[in-house]
């Protein structure tokens, strides 16, 4: 195991915590109470701006620590992966579309949010499909090195954390609209596959 699994499992720590905070209420109350009109408005692309660069840092660390390459995936199996990765990151491109690019990226006011549920397209199969599609990423490179795994457990843990925020924060602004589409709709996997034990 190098060195360098530590110092990058320590920054997702690091990256995850400052990501956890800053999506919080509070950081966006003060950035209104500070920039009044321009605070509500520009804090969503503010917050993506710095989680971008963030993640740019400790994924400059995965590459430039030292590393040793634990295992490789051969081919044709490294095929299928690259594939799946493929459809996962079509998937993300999907998604984002669907609820909408420059919301997404913090270029829309936040009047301009969509008021209702999404719960179709890929989201009638999963609450989070960002995450899924991630999750897939990050796992099935067909390399796997200590600083590339430290990167995978530290991006699972922080998406796994992330999501019982998000579903704290759908429940207060959706209530038992949000509750019901829970309970019918998976985490991560369809339910119709996986069952009770992803909820």
């Amino acid at each position: 195991m190098s060195i360098g699994f530590w110092w990058i499992l320590l920054s997702m720590g690091i990256y995850g915590g400052i990501h956890s905070i800053l999506a919080g209420q509070r950081p966006r109350l003060l950035a209104r109470r500070l920039f009044g009109a321009a605070g509500r408005r520009w804090y969503r692309l503010a917050y993506n701006l710095q989680a971008g660069f963030l993640l740019v840092l400790v994924l400059a660390l995965v590459r430039l620590l030292p590393d040793t390459v634990i295992y490789r995936i051969p081919m044709p199996i490294m095929l299928v992966t690259m594939a799946l990765q493929g459809i996962a990151i079509l998937a993300m491109i999907f998604v984002v579309h669907e609820t909408g690019i420059l919301t997404f990226v913090g270029l829309s006011s936040e009047e301009a949010r969509p008021p209702h549920l999404v719960t179709d397209g890929l989201y009638h199969w999963l609450r989070h499909p960002l995450y899924t599609g991630s999750l897939l990423v990050v796992w099935l490179f067909p390399t796997m090195s200590w600083n590339l795994l430290a990167f995978n457990i530290g991006a699972t843990i922080y998406i796994l954390i992330g999501i019982r925020f998000e579903e704290r924060r759908l429940l207060r602004e959706y209530g038992k609209k949000y509750g019901d589409y829970r309970k019918k709709t998976g985490m991560l996997f369809p339910k119709p596959i996986f069952g009770k034990k992803n909820s």
